[in-house]
């Protein structure tokens, strides 16, 4: 069965090489971003590596509980990494 796992902060550069070393583990990988009001998301260290497409970005701030709340339900994860 495959695992799934969220990272917080994925768009840095820990979160990046993370993501990186799960995808090689065969993890579902998930990411939780912040999107700034006048810009996307930065996927530029995810482009880099090469696997931004195997990765899922998902729209939140850890600020926001009900938002968090809804991404574990939806995700469901096995394990989660706050690097943010």
């Amino acid at each position: 069965m495959t695992k799934t796992a969220l990272i917080t902060g994925i768009t840095g550069q820990d979160g990046a090489y993370l993501a990186e070393l799960l995808l090689a583990k065969g993890y579902e990988v998930h990411g939780l971003a912040r999107r700034s009001s006048t810009a996307d998301v930065n996927t530029t260290r995810l482009k880099w590596l090469g696997i931004e497409k195997d990765v899922r970005i998902v729209d939140g701030n850890l600020t926001d509980l009900s938002g968090l709340a809804r991404t574990m339900r939806d995700i469901r994860p096995d394990e989660v990494y706050n690097l943010a």
